[in-house]
């Protein structure tokens, strides 16, 4: 869906019309009304399989649905990043269903609600009377397979007759295609068919299993569809119900939740392991150094899902496997299950993504096994970036992660500002692992001297801001810029944040990548919240975050943060979640992981709001709560609780760091 562009003043002047409402039972639903023709886009995945599901109402009513399956682990050839078999099904089982020996018609669709599937109630006429169908679409949590459930009810007082033809379509892919020579059987089939009675006031159910395999071995077998039901829906309940986000704003607590489901449903059980992949019809069975290493892996040990740090820990390991003492850059990407590399765009500061994202990962896993796993990857990539230093003392690459869509310079503010985070960190990780305090000393040291040179080399007047040139030479701002903000370097903090929410880089769709331009990613956008509240201004980022908010989830396309637009047409990609998360933990909490069992806490509470609280934070290998409670108007009570008992309580000012020890 392509949105109207504009730049907004401000965001008062960005008004919203809620097409969704939030509902009790965690769903956001959208009532259609009378000619409410719309349609928008979804994806939603399994460990086999991912669904992007392109769906609306016609403007009589109707619901229309074409769905793109892609099956990562199904590859083609050329076995690139792209390689993942996909089929387009645009058919409606409904057409062939009768009822009292006629089709149904004349559909009015009543309502659409979203929850980890897509629920759709419609009213069908029938020869005498009205039926009600209720759909549920979702992936199979553990299959190559997506399953669609049709539930009819007779509303009236006399029995009808249903009648389903039995019907199976099977094809096969092109043999050229297929890695290894494979052919591949695309499956879709109704689940039951012939003549059943459906008395008054009942219901009948039937499903459309749709899979794919390779030919020769054995269709996917699905468990009965009430199991697959029960799964999908206890994943979703699992999610929803860890890192539990609590405040007076009803749009932000949901959508943090729904964050959590795009967030952790995209990893693929690949041969080379679990692997989060960003999805949008692109990006399967492969890992970056910035969506993967940089932007979701820091944030699963705090969701309480353990497949989520499997991948995580897979994915470092991944890209360790190409340290060398030549000082060869790491590949941007891991492709094709594993088996081979996507680099590009050269060195993009990968090195500095990586090291920021283990180290990160490693304190907040609060794993000393695995910390020790990843201790050698991270010290390479920080050794790499010494290496890297110009004469200025600042990180040398050839690109960023925009990867030459926009100019990036020789040295990019991006790239030293991860550097800068990455060295902090892994200096608390030695310390954490008992290791040489002179090492320890040596990385903070270093960060203090790359602090000045960030400021130093990119530090200048942009447009009559006090902000950052995003490299040498850069003439127009840019939307990284907010990048020093959320590792805490706040030399320019005024003018940065007063330039990133000016109209020459504000809009309807949060910011733009470079002024002047008509290209937004939401991934600049949710670092530049989280990185506004870490830096103390709370209600300035609480008013953008609201709006932002509101339009993802219950505006025109939703209900999760987007990659980009022009490109990709407001992809669903799954790292983003993981960043809006991370706006609720690291910026509004101000979590910073300084060890196993260990963190500070700079809690922002906004002031229209008298309490906040994050529950079952499975971070250190714990299970806790922290409750942040208004006590006067300057000091904030916060309290630590594990389960139902208080481990600490106490009494700070606002924006006062906190040291909490598990």
């Amino acid at each position: 869906m392509l949105l109207t562009w504009m730049i907004l003043p401000s965001v008062a002047s960005g008004n919203i019309c809620d097409r969704w409402k939030i509902e009790p039972d965690g769903c956001i639903t959208w009532v259609i009304q009378k000619n409410d023709s719309h349609s928008d886009h979804i994806e939603m995945s399994g460990r086999y399989i991912s669904a992007v599901l392109r769906y609306g109402v016609n403007s009589d009513g109707q619901f229309n649905l074409n769905r793109t399956f892609v099956f990562p682990m199904l590859r083609t050839v050329p076995n690139n990043t792209h390689a993942s078999f996909m089929t387009h099904i645009a058919w409606n089982p409904l057409n062939v269903v009768m009822i009292d020996g006629a089709i149904m018609s004349d559909e009015r669709v009543v309502s659409i609600s979203l929850k980890g599937a897509m629920y759709v109630t419609s009213v069908f006429k029938t020869n005498r009377d009205s039926v009600l169908v209720h759909r549920t679409l979702f992936p199979s949590t553990d299959k190559a397979a997506f399953i669609e459930v049709y539930d009819i009810s007779n509303p009236t007082g006399q029995d009808m007759t249903i009648n389903i033809p039995s019907l199976k379509s099977e094809f096969e892919s092109d043999t050229k295609k297929g890695v290894n020579g494979n052919v591949y059987v695309v499956d879709s089939r109704i689940d039951k068919a012939g003549n059943f009675s459906l008395k008054s006031k009942s219901s009948f159910r039937f499903s459309v299993i749709n899979s794919a395999y390779i030919k020769g071995t054995p269709p996917i077998q699905t468990n009965s569809v009430e199991e697959e039901m029960a799964q999908r829906q206890k994943l979703v309940d699992f999610w929803m119900g860890h890192l539990v986000f609590e405040s007076p704003d009803s749009v932000i607590n949901r959508m943090f939740a729904f964050s959590k489901i795009r967030a952790c449903e995209s990893i693929y059980h690949t041969k080379g392991g679990p692997m989060h992949g960003p999805g949008g019809e692109a990006f399967y069975a492969a890992i970056w150094a910035n969506d993967q290493a940089e932007y979701i892996n820091p944030y699963f040990p705090f969701t309480g899902y353990k497949y989520g740090n499997e991948s995580a820990l897979n994915s470092f390991m991944h890209f360790a496997r190409f340290m060398n003492n030549q000082w060869k850059p790491i590949p941007s990407s891991i492709i094709a299950e594993g088996t081979d590399i996507w680099d590009g765009a050269g060195d993009r500061g990968d090195a500095a993504m990586i090291a920021y994202g283990a180290s990160r990962y490693a304190l907040a896993r609060g794993n000393e096994a695995e910390a020790k796993q990843l201790l050698p990857l991270i010290e390479w990539c920080l050794e790499y970036c010494h290496h890297k230093l110009n004469d200025e003392g600042v990180v040398a690459s050839n690109s960023d992660e925009l990867e030459g869509r926009f100019p990036s310079g020789k040295a990019n503010l991006n790239t030293s500002s991860l550097y800068y985070d990455a060295l902090i960190s892994t200096s608390f990780l030695i310390k954490a692992l008992g290791g040489e305090k002179q090492k320890a000393d040596m990385y903070y040291s270093e960060a203090l001297t790359m602090r000045k040179n960030i400021d130093k080399y990119f530090g200048c007047n942009m447009e009559g801001f006090d902000t950052y040139a995003y490299y040498k030479g850069n003439d127009k701002l840019r939307a990284w810029i907010c990048t020093p903000l959320v590792m805490g370097i706040t030399e320019r903090t005024k003018g940065t944040i007063e330039a990133l929410f000016s109209p020459r880089l504000w809009t309807e769709n949060g910011l733009l990548s470079e002024e002047g331009s008509k290209t937004f990613w939401d991934r600049s956008t949710l670092y530049a919240l989280r990185g506004v509240f870490f830096a103390g201004y709370t209600e300035k980022a609480l008013t953008y975050l609201k709006y932002y908010s509101r339009k993802r989830l219950l505006g025109e396309h939703v209900p999760y943060a987007i990659e980009a637009w022009p490109e990709g047409n407001q992809r669903h990609l799954s790292a983003e979640s993981g960043l809006y998360g991370r706006i609720i933990t690291e910026g509004i909490f101000g979590i910073r992981p300084v060890g196993f069992k260990s963190f500070q806490l700079t809690p922002r509470l906004p002031k229209e709001w008298n309490q906040m609280a994050l529950r079952h934070i499975c971070a250190f290998e714990s299970n806790f709560d922290i409750e942040v409670v208004r006590k006067d108007r300057n000091k904030l009570d916060v309290i630590i609780k594990d389960g139902n008992k208080q481990i600490m309580r106490k009494s700070v000012n606002e924006g006062s760091p906190l040291l909490i020890k598990l």
